[in-house]
């Protein structure tokens, strides 16, 4: 990542130079009096340099864009060392994202989804598949050399991990659980602590140091040898923390109040807390973006365990290193990176919905090939699920095990039905080292002789 440019010094009032100075281009400088470009962003110095009209006098320019935003923006947190307040302003992208979480993320949304397919229990095991896309896509991020099939292939069948990278991914598989599982606590010290241990403990304690804060300024965020974060210094680190806790454990949902803040926003802002205070020796990445997933569980936004964040920042890093530095070299504005990962989330949500409308029909239209070919009435409820997720491609391989846990029944229940499936001359079964695994014949091939 290239170092960026830093905003010039802000003139206070940018238009008396204007009007003294530049008289003829008066109409252009005004043309630039609003927070956003004419694309509906929030750039960066860094960005706009590029694409202000030439001929301008670029501090005079840019001052004008900073007169229009510091209007509109509102207090939100107190971060670092000297303390500075963190402010920010909503953009459309910020609009969009708070919308499509309330339409499509809350657990009635999801309770509704099932029933409209009809079969929940056919959505449950694509959702539970889905779980494991964050943890897998965090790893990545963090530099896990490893595809995406490996590692889903590694968590479904329970394998001991043999590598650091495999470590990361069952420690970030871990960590979500924890979020999950942890959602109606209020924020800690203790839980953040907790969190880093159970997901990087066993990688290499010696470079992780799990569960404890660091304790040196010698941790630093750099880039091709070059130093792009200094995070605030360690003294009185334990004291910011707390007053971060305390602040996210403090309700910002009252929207007749002058600090309401809706949940996503609040969330992006306690992942960007982490990220800048960087208080571990390693591994703070991967916290603050399940603290980020922990809020959203804890505030009702229960789609969000099926929502993998990380996949589109994974395809974006440089975009999202460029967030951060973006709000710390200008004041301490928070848009920018609330922008950026709403615009993310955005996304995230957008390929969730397109994922279940696959799913949806691709279930209704399975579901009448079986009624027409008979099938239908030969395999129980089960066999159903495994078939519909089979032809989905939302798994390619099955085990006794992993089926077992998926539709929650027993281990009996769940072989009968993979071996059913086998004798119908549907499923095919081989063993691997001391398992078996199951999948399905080509789906073409299974309807061709059904119809016959």
């Amino acid at each position: 990542m290239s170092i960026i440019k830093r905003p010039p010094p802000v003139i206070a009032n940018p238009f008396q130079p204007i009007i003294e100075e530049h008289k003829a281009q008066i109409g252009q400088y005004m043309e630039l009096v609003h927070p956003l470009d004419s694309k509906g962003r929030y750039l960066h110095f860094d960005e706009w340099r590029f694409r202000f009209p030439k001929g301008l006098d670029a501090a005079l320019a840019w001052s004008v864009i900073k007169f229009s935003r510091v209007s509109q923006l509102t207090p939100a947190i107190v971060l670092g060392d000297p303390a500075q307040t963190c402010q920010y302003m909503y953009t459309p992208a910020m609009h969009l994202a708070v919308s499509k979480c309330d339409q499509h993320t809350t657990t009635a949304q999801l309770e509704w989804m099932c029933s409209k397919i009809g079969e929940g229990k056919h959505l449950q095991y694509l959702l539970n598949d889905l779980v494991e896309d964050e943890a897998i896509s965090s790893s990545q991020l963090e530099g896990a050399a490893t595809t995406t099939k490996a590692a889903k292939d590694l968590l479904k069948r329970n394998k001991g991990p043999r590598s650091a990278d495999e470590k990361m991914i069952i420690g970030n598989y871990k960590m979500m659980n924890y979020a999950w599982e942890n959602r109606d606590k209020d924020l800690t010290e203790d839980l953040i602590t907790e969190l880093h241990k159970i997901g990087v403990e066993g990688i290499d304690d010696d470079k992780y140091h799990p569960g404890t804060f660091k304790n040196s300024d010698d941790v630093v965020v750099g880039d091709n040898g070059q130093i792009v974060h200094q995070p605030p210094p360690v003294a009185g680190l334990h004291g910011r923390i707390v007053a971060l806790c305390e602040w996210i454990n403090k309700d910002h949902t009252d929207a007749l109040s002058k600090d309401y803040m809706h949940p996503l926003i609040k969330a992006i802002i306690l992942h960007f807390a982490i990220g800048y205070e960087h208080p571990f020796h390693d591994g703070n990445g991967r916290v603050a973006r399940s603290l980020f997933y922990w809020f959203m569980f804890k505030k009702g936004f229960s789609g969000f365990r099926y929502i993998a964040i990380s996949t589109l920042l994974k395809k974006a890093q440089i975009q999202y290193g460029k967030s951060y530095l973006y709000t710390e070299t200008d004041n301490m504005d928070l848009t920018y990176f609330l922008d950026y990962q709403c615009r993310v989330v955005a996304r995230a949500i957008s390929k969730f919905n397109s994922t279940y409308e696959k799913t949806a029909e691709s279930i209704m239209k399975f579901n009448a090939f079986l009624f027409q070919s008979g099938l239908y009435a030969k395999i129980s409820e089960k066999q159903r699920i495994i078939l519909n997720v089979a032809k989905q491609g939302v798994a390619s391989e099955f085990t006794i095990t992993n089926v077992k846990e998926n539709l929650r029944c027993a281990y009996n229940t769940a072989a009968n039905a993979l071996n059913g499936l086998v004798e119908l001359g549907i499923f095919r079964k081989e063993k691997f080292k001391n398992e078996w695994v199951y999948s399905m014949y080509d789906s073409e091939k299974i309807m061709k002789t059904w119809k016959s």
